[in-house]
């Protein structure tokens, strides 16, 4: 049932239980587990566009978080076997060991058609209760996702370390959501990276003595994590490089002075195309987010400047601050799932290091 009263009826998948949240969809054709287990989805009940859900099972080492995120799932074709010889398990076992409820069997064309013109709106389903009036009474009960700080429910509470204890460049991470890839993906460059909190503070982060700050993906409503924004305007002051992703991107943003908004309906999936304004190439990326960037309130600071524009409906998919080594991007260079289009952006972030660490010492080198 959806918050006007719309509702569609199916099978149940998973506990037999009630769930709600916000309902998005996703068009991707591929990766449902990276995208159930993306922290970023918490509070949403997903509706996979793609006809075949489950079909290629779990794989444990494929989750980009400890366990299921999402809230429900609703999708036309739910398969309770899979045909992946690696796979450790069927969708349907992962959905009752995680407590997941969800839906089959529905029209999810007529559903998507309904979200895309109607907006977005919060949802309800339930394999137990089957009375229209008392679903109503619960679904009017959940809180729209506009005005939801979501980033300190799914962060660490304590860091962690990855990589070489030799590597190349150190990178303070902070947590706000983020996917295990965006870690690999840095690693892989010989980063140390410490996985710090949502909420630690900068004093913590600075003991460590970063090259560079990570700011990640995650849920919620930007305007409503204040911590982390007030802490990136400290950061800001110390001319250390920074590199924001999705939520990252956007409280970065507003760091700088700009401003976020919530979308009409936000953009999931992993083919939606991006215009690089600095190089003049397209790419193909993965995205998962409800909240934009105001392209306005950017246009109006004269020290930050668009990167990347989206090319469906033109919104800031990317900015730089010009007085500052600080960049990032509304979609997932990481992509999981997705296209590789963007790796190159961590390769920008480890050079950015790399240049401020060299112009450090050289100023050492001559004040000396």
């Amino acid at each position: 049932m959806l918050a006007d009263g719309k509702t569609f009826v199916g099978f149940a998948i998973g506990k037999i239980g009630t769930t709600s949240g916000e309902i998005c969809f996703n068009t991707g054709m591929t990766g449902y587990q990276e995208i159930f287990t993306d922290p970023s989805y918490l509070g949403q009940i997903v509706v996979a566009t793609h006809v075949h859900i489950g079909n290629y099972g779990v794989k444990n080492d494929e989750n980009e978080s400890k366990g299921i995120k999402i809230a429900g799932l609703v999708c036309r074709n739910f398969s309770y076997h899979q045909s992946r010889i690696p796979a450790d398990k069927t969708l349907e076992t992962y959905f009752l060991e995680e407590g997941l409820t969800g839906i089959s069997g529905v029209d999810t064309r007529a559903l998507v058609r309904y979200i895309r013109n109607k907006g977005a709106m919060n949802a309800i389903i339930s394999s137990e209760i089957f009375d229209h009036v008392e679903l109503k009474k619960k679904l009017d009960a959940v809180p729209s996702m506009q005005g939801l700080e979501l980033s300190s429910k799914v962060s660490r509470t304590e860091s962690e370390i990855y990589g070489a204890e030799n590597a190349k460049h150190k990178v303070a991470l902070l947590d706000l959501g983020v996917k295990e890839n965006i870690i690999r993906c840095l690693v892989e460059r010989d980063c140390l990276v410490k996985v710090f909190p949502a909420k630690t503070s900068l004093d913590t982060m600075l003991a460590f003595q970063p090259d560079g700050f990570m700011i990640s993906n995650g849920p919620g409503d930007p305007e409503m994590t204040i911590y982390a924004v007030e802490t990136l305007k400290q950061i800001l002051e110390k001319e250390i490089p920074v590199f924001g992703i999705c939520l990252g991107h956007q409280l970065l943003a507003k760091a700088a002075g700009a401003e976020t908004f919530k979308m009409f309906n936000g953009h999931r999936g992993i083919n939606h195309p991006i215009f690089n304004i600095i190089s003049g190439k397209g790419e193909i990326t993965s995205q998962n987010h409800g909240f934009a960037v105001s392209k306005e309130s950017v246009e109006a600071i004269e020290n930050i400047e668009i990167t990347h524009v989206h090319l469906n409906d033109h919104t800031v998919a990317g900015i730089r601050i010009k007085n500052k080594p600080a960049f990032s991007v509304q979609y997932h260079p990481e992509a999981a799932p997705g296209p590789h289009d963007s790796r190159y952006l961590f390769d920008e972030f480890v050079e950015m290091m790399e240049t401020v660490k060299q112009l450090t010492i050289n100023k050492l080198t001559i004040d000396n």
